[in-house]
């Protein structure tokens, strides 16, 4: 018994482990090489470049370049074919060898005509055809010749993708880990083909470690980073604004004009002055107070006090760095009589948007300064430093009544535009409108009532002719509202499945005569409410006043109801039982659902 490929004896050459020689290299010995496949001479059948392609279909399953640099059982790289540079792809997944028909015309060889045409199946799902095949061509892999049989595609992303049939016929071994392609050479020698490796290797090195690299002559770039997050808003680029310039100052121009709202500090009965020692500042503090109280006395915001009033000031760190002064008017407060001018509520605010499309939301410059505090008040705001004893003449930031106040000012300003296409809370305004003809006549108006009552906004943190606007912590568009995710604890009051149910183990903590013991449920509970918090769902806004719908429910532990509108929901709401619900009957309960659920949705 001998083999007819490596003439040696006790095997045959089917399983002969030496290396076949490419068909253009093997002599032609006569009758007894013939390919009993295709009838020629030079090669055997199971090494016939024309095997299975008669009529044939294969398939191809090539992917792009940077998929392919990924892949671990893939390898690219890019060596000469005919002399020209080609981008190669080793695909296990490919049953034959191909080459890109634009690349095909630089090949040397002649294509030779099929008997039959051959299809291939692409990775996209088509199939493309070809009739023809180039045999014989000269690819060079590290130095090395290799003959290799390519049949012309259509190939997007690589020249050459060599197949089953050249790897099968090298028996190439591919090594995914490595991302190289072994060879066995007919001298008994092993090629390794590395390929193309992902640019994972990138990586952050030391000052140091940069300058022995360049001792060493090693190439280097220098490279720039740049925040591309954010653009460069420019009032010039939106026609509206563009015509308000003055409205959009760098700084307040100075004191405010007299407003039909000033801030008046009412004391209760037999209130006597306060004053309190300066706080200890850190050096740092101790220069922003400085620079803080010129600027304020520049402005005219403040001036000297000889008030017996005196509350001290405290900074405050910023989320950039920098110190904001805040001053301490606790005391102060406990002896103010409260305004009790209502603040709106948020969902009622909301419930205003339903089929808006557009928004432009104007946040006031330091609004609480575009108000004079009343002339016989000033004193009461006094504040000591080291520096002297100062008091206010414009509304300062820290007072019990600031909010309720301002927000007085605001509905005066805008009570045109209230539920029609604006809503106010406190300083911040937004607008909203159906469709652009609409939002910008609003915008417009809004912008000529700021113009006239002399009111200053910031460019920098306005917001003009968007599809989702950010607002009192939630998300809003024309898909509904959800929740900020920059500001995910704004959640807590709203649903969360289950959430009587998965509170228990912490709201029992809080109930007197109970041990507070914190154990693995109540851990778990409060990791679970965690969870639930940041995947809050999202609610619709109501359309219309029809077609409302009220789910209740209740169970041993809580009572729970959803109001609901063609569908979507509108609002959740549920809380736990009380201590004397407890002992309800069934139908007590159910019927206390309904109640419950009356009372929040009777709107």
């Amino acid at each position: 018994m001998q083999c007819t490929n490596c003439n040696r004896r006790g095997h045959t050459v089917r399983f002969c482990k030496t290396l076949a020689r490419p068909s253009a290299q093997v002599p032609n010995t006569g009758v007894g090489q013939a390919c009993y496949g295709c009838g020629e001479v030079g090669h055997y059948k199971r090494n016939c470049p024309k095997a299975g392609i008669a009529g044939g279909v294969g398939r191809v399953l090539a992917i792009g370049h940077e998929e392919a640099v990924d892949d671990p059982i893939v390898v690219t790289c890019t060596f000469l074919l005919d002399n020209s540079y080609a981008c190669i792809l080793f695909d296990s997944g490919a049953e034959k060898s191909f080459v890109n028909q634009k690349f095909a015309h630089l090949l040397k060889q002649k294509p030779r005509a099929l008997d039959e045409s051959f299809t291939v199946g692409m990775a996209n799902g088509k199939t493309e055809s070809t009739n023809c095949i180039y045999v014989g061509c000269t690819l060079t892999l590290d130095g090395h010749t290799f003959k290799i049989d390519l049949m012309p595609v259509p190939i997007k992303s690589f020249d050459v993708i060599i197949g089953m049939d050249w790897l099968s016929y090298h028996r190439a071994d591919i090594m995914c880990f490595e991302k190289a392609v072994r060879l066995n050479l007919p001298n008994s020698e092993t090629l390794v083909i590395y390929g193309d490796k992902p640019s994972t290797n990138l990586r952050i090195i030391s000052c140091i470690q940069a300058q022995k690299c360049l001792r060493k002559e090693y190439h280097a770039f220098l490279t720039h980073i740049v925040d591309t997050s954010q653009e460069v808003k420019d009032i010039q680029n939106i026609s509206e604004v563009r015509d308000f310039p003055d409205i959009f100052p760098e700084e307040l121009p100075g004191l405010p004009p007299q407003r039909q709202v000033e801030f008046k500090i009412d004391l209760v009965p037999g209130a006597t002055p306060v004053a309190k020692s300066p706080y200890r500042l850190a050096p740092a503090e101790m220069q922003e107070l400085s620079s803080k109280l010129n600027e304020l006395l520049k402005k005219g915001f403040i001036r000297p006090s000889f008030s017996p009033w005196g509350a001290p000031v405290l900074f405050v760190k910023k989320k950039d760095g920098s110190f904001r002064m805040c001053i301490d008017y606790r005391e102060l407060n406990k002896l103010t009589i409260k305004n009790r001018y209502p603040l709106p509520r948020i969902d009622d605010l909301f419930d205003q948007l339903q089929g808006a499309n557009y928004f432009s939301k104007i946040d006031l410059r330091s609004g609480y300064h575009q108000l004079r505090v009343l002339e016989e008040d000033v004193p009461k705001t006094a504040f000591r430093t080291r520096y002297g004893h100062y008091e206010f003449v414009v509304m300062p930031f820290g007072l019990t009544n600031a909010p309720a106040v301002f927000m007085d000012l605001m509905n005066r300003v805008c009570r045109p535009y209230l539920d029609q296409f604006v809503i106010v809370f406190i300083d911040d305004i937004l607008i909203y409108s159906r469709s652009k003809e609409e939002h910008s006549q609003h915008l417009r108006r809004v912008l000529e009532t700021l113009r006239s009552e002399k009111l200053y906004a910031k460019f920098s943190k306005c917001e003009f002719w968007i599809r989702r606007v950010k607002f009192l912590g939630h998300v809003v568009s024309e898909e509904g509202i959800h929740v900020d995710p920059s500001k995910i604890k704004a959640i807590e009051n709203w649903f969360i499945q289950n959430f009587s149910r998965i509170a228990k183990p912490l709201t029992t903590l809080t109930q007197k005569g109970v041990a507070f013991d914190w154990e693995e449920k109540q851990e778990r509970a409060f990791q679970t409410l965690k969870r639930a918090l940041c995947t809050a769902p999202i609610l619709s806004l109501p359309e219309g006043i029809e077609d409302f719908v009220v789910y209740c429910d209740a169970s041993n532990q809580g009572l729970g109801c959803v109001l609901m509108q063609r569908g979507k929901v509108i609002a959740y709401a549920l809380r736990q039982l009380k201590t004397h619900e407890v002992n309800y009957t069934t139908h007590d309960l159910e019927l206390g659902a309904v109640v419950f659920a009356l009372k929040i949705c009777r709107h």
